[in-house]
């Protein structure tokens, strides 16, 4: 996956995620759409990798696309994710992979809301969920 700070082997991730999280970090797999235990979480905190637990999103960036997937239209800071062409299943697409640890998250597009006009497109198996941590941009 890349030159990332954060190793984990293959035995350790697959001890303590879920198939479903193990599927989608690893093997960049999507869950089906409004099915994640995310996409329509309204409560404010910060959303963290589940691989790693760093800090990726915030409450204040979410919103609703309507895709089925947690969207945000930017990252709590510049450089918690990385961004890769992905030319798989005959589409050109930007993945979007945890900066730290390299874990697959999901994808980002350009059709997201001011200020940034993007929206990124993340699993929920990607992601946990620190309800109330300070979130301040």
């Amino acid at each position: 996956m890349g030159d990332f700070p954060n190793k984990f082997t293959s035995e350790e991730l697959k001890s303590r995620l879920t198939a479903q999280q193990f599927a989608v970090t690893q093997k960049s797999g999507t869950e089906r759409a409004f099915t994640g235990e995310y996409w329509n979480n309204h409560k404010k905190g910060i959303y963290k990798c589940v691989v790693c637990n760093e800090d990726l999103f915030t409450s204040e960036t979410k919103f609703d696309s309507g895709s089925g997937w947690p969207s945000f239209y930017d990252v709590l800071t510049k450089g918690k994710v990385k961004l890769i062409s992905d030319k798989s299943h005959f589409m050109v697409r930007t993945e979007v992979l945890c900066g730290m640890c390299g874990a697959h998250l999901g994808h980002v597009f350009d059709d997201g809301p001011k200020p940034t006009g993007q929206r990124y497109c993340i699993n929920s198996a990607s992601l946990n969920f620190a309800e109330g941590q300070n979130c301040s941009l």
